[in-house]
């Protein structure tokens, strides 16, 4: 999807929403379909929410630092019935040995600590949240 033009990957992107709504599996078709996604080292500040880009920005813009890729799955499913009213946290948490890094919360579901769909209870305390920005509702 990436490699298209815009219109196209806009396209592609409703379309992969849609699968969401009765997949078995959200949170990790949600990870595996940006792990597609351009790479870039820094595109967007963390820090400053009134600079990241709307969803269609980041599609049009098309490239992904490792918190856009959050970003791209938070607005993924923002954007679909089935989780239109769930709450959604971006957490910035520091990692002794990683630095930042971004986790996506929705409800009690953990996206980004590791590989893997966590639960939020097993975040461990040595992996503090430093900034926690509550995402509106894009619906």
């Amino acid at each position: 999807m990436f490699e298209k033009k815009l219109e196209d990957r806009l396209s592609a992107w409703r379309n992969f929403r849609e699968t969401l709504e009765n997949t078995l599996t959200p949170f990790e078709d949600v990870i595996e379909f940006y792990r597609r996604a351009p790479l870039v080292s820094i595109h967007t500040d963390p820090w400053d929410s009134s600079r990241w880009p709307n969803p269609w920005q980041l599609l049009e813009e098309n490239e992904y630092c490792d918190f856009c890729t959050v970003l791209g799955w938070c607005y993924s499913l923002q954007l679909t019935d089935r989780f239109k009213d769930a709450k959604f946290e971006i957490h910035i948490v520091t990692d002794k040995q990683l630095g930042y890094r971004y986790l996506l919360l929705i409800d009690d579901v953990v996206l980004g600590y590791g590989d893997t769909v966590a639960s939020s209870d097993i975040l461990p305390k040595s992996l503090p949240s430093v900034h926690i920005h509550v995402m509106p509702p894009l619906q």
